[in-house]
């Protein structure tokens, strides 16, 4: 089993803890303005690369084109 802290950056764990909250608050998953708005960031860019970057570990998946597409990963 895959440790977390050992592969994500902490803006990674604070993205992908986000998700989580927020799913679990508002039972979908937020936008990418939203994650932007929550975490500080003022570059919606930086949170899409973010986003890119939890996907590509499996942490995530996205559908193309839908604005709250965001799952969390298997």
């Amino acid at each position: 089993m895959r440790r977390k802290l050992e592969y994500l950056s902490a803006r990674q764990q604070e993205i992908l803890a986000c998700i989580r909250r927020w799913i679990v608050e508002h039972g979908e998953a937020p936008t990418v303005r939203e994650i932007a708005r929550t975490v500080g960031l003022s570059s919606t860019s930086s949170v899409a690369y973010q986003l890119r970057q939890l996907e590509e570990r499996g942490e995530i998946t996205r559908e193309a084109g839908q604005h709250r597409s965001a799952r969390l990963g298997p």
